[in-house]
């Protein structure tokens, strides 16, 4: 995995066989309704972002997203926009070496069929390809989602020859609306990965466990009013500012790595900027 690299004309090719157009829905473009077993944690053991001739200093980000209630919004933008914007930009700008990119799609614990679903790291149109194989599911309500889900698979279910090789973390993101449950239970754990632990694990400990291997962020769509989700590493947005999460997940990036943003993504309008600055103030790195 990890292998090629993302072209225009690939995207170009897939949008036109997805039907990848401004007017299509969520639910056209995501069509499968179940969870494939690819996908599915309980069948997974380990996640790998490696090195290769093509990408010898491979660099893991991980983006997981709510996808429950009304949120397929959100996965609708990023199929639309945000990911073909994304990879762009960090091809062009080479703010981090030969990315390689996983998502996720985060629900409930206890209350989905398919709480998470979880990608292989890619480097090339596979990214989009398997991100359009996710499901769907589109269910719960305005209650707190499992965002932890996606921070203890990425803690105890991925290897990162970033991380092994060079002692660089990885860098990783969840999106949603929704606060995150206090724990996740024994019974969740099993339940998603099939992993027997001794106990609840609370969200802190998950946090900081994920926090050895990857720079871990979560931005707030502040649909419900702003909220604190991880200690010194969330970030509200409104939902008008959605079209800004590539500009935005760069940025992070330059934060952590001490790069000038200017440098990086070039002349940015002076609103735009005004916008992430505000966006990213209540930030500590």
């Amino acid at each position: 995995m990890g292998r090629g690299s993302y072209t225009a004309g690939d995207w170009d090719r897939l949008r036109k066989t997805k039907g990848i157009t401004v007017d299509a829905a969520a639910d056209n473009l995501f069509q499968n309704r179940k969870m494939l077993d690819k996908f599915d944690p309980a069948f997974i053991n380990m996640r790998e972002s490696r090195d290769n001739d093509e990408h010898p200093n491979s660099t893991p980000i991980a983006i997981g997203v709510d996808v429950t209630g009304s949120m397929g919004y959100l996965s609708e933008e990023i199929v639309k926009n945000s990911l073909n914007e994304l990879m762009k930009k960090l091809y062009a700008s080479n703010v981090i070496p030969d990315p390689q990119l996983m998502f996720a799609a985060v629900g409930d614990a206890l209350a989905d069929q398919a709480p998470l679903q979880v990608t292989q790291f890619e480097s090339d149109i596979r990214i989009a390809e398997q991100l359009l194989e996710l499901w769907l599911e589109s269910g719960g309500g305005d209650g707190p989602e499992d965002y932890s889900l996606f921070w203890y698979f990425l803690a105890r279910h991925t290897d990162t020859d970033s991380m092994k090789k060079r002692n660089n973390k990885g860098f990783a993101f969840t999106i949603g609306d929704a606060p995150n449950h206090s724990h996740l239970t024994r019974q969740g754990i099993k339940k998603v990965f099939n992993d027997n632990v001794p106990a609840d694990m609370s969200k802190e400990e998950i946090v900081n466990e994920t926090l050895k291997t990857y720079e871990l962020f979560h931005i707030n769509i502040a649909s419900h009013g702003e909220r604190t989700v991880i200690d010194g590493r969330t970030v509200n947005i409104d939902k008008d500012s959605i079209s800004l999460l590539p500009e935005l997940i760069i940025s992070i990036i330059c934060k952590v790595k001490g790069l000038n943003r200017a440098d990086i993504l070039g002349d940015l309008s002076n609103t735009v900027n005004a916008k992430l600055d505000k966006m990213m103030s209540d930030l500590i790195i």
